[in-house]
């Protein structure tokens, strides 16, 4: 499990800043005015310069990636219930990400910022984890049937 929580992290690395990067890139789309602003000027003022701050927001988004492949494998854990598993999961990830997006200036630094990404970031992955659920239900559903149909064919 160890391993696998280990190559996970390092898929999950890179995947994590192109995120960033994208999430970057739209930002200046819609709000850039022809300019692109790779990170929130807060961030530029906190770390005192343009590159530090992109290189901060860099070894953020490769933590933050990271974060999100290793915990993928509280998923895998078939000891624990689905209830267990998306408890520890969504404990996990929430618990790494919002210190990073609230650092980051990925979100307003008050009240109303923070419950705002918290309820996106919980109707995101509740969307993610419906989606998956009712997958895997579709699929035990045809592979019961198959059995069924196994079971009742003629020898």
């Amino acid at each position: 499990m160890k391993k696998q929580c280990l190559i996970r992290s390092l898929i999950g690395a890179p995947i994590g800043v192109m995120i960033s990067i994208i999430i970057t890139i739209i930002i200046s789309l819609f709000t850039g005015k022809g300019k692109y602003y790779p990170v929130p000027i807060e961030l530029i003022n906190l770390c005192g310069n343009e590159i530090r701050a992109v290189i901060v927001q860099f070894i953020c988004s490769i933590l933050y990636g990271a974060v999100f492949g290793g915990a993928s494998v509280i998923l895998d854990n078939e000891k624990w219930s689905l209830l267990k598993q998306t408890l520890i999961h969504f404990s996990v990830i929430t618990m790494s990400s919002f210190p990073i997006a609230f650092f980051m200036y990925w979100i307003p630094h008050h009240v109303f910022g923070a419950l705002g990404y918290i309820a996106i970031f919980f109707g995101i992955y509740l969307m993610i984890w419906l989606s998956i659920y009712i997958n895997e239900r579709m699929k035990i559903k045809k592979l019961n049937e198959q059995i069924v149909l196994e079971h009742n064919k003629p020898v």
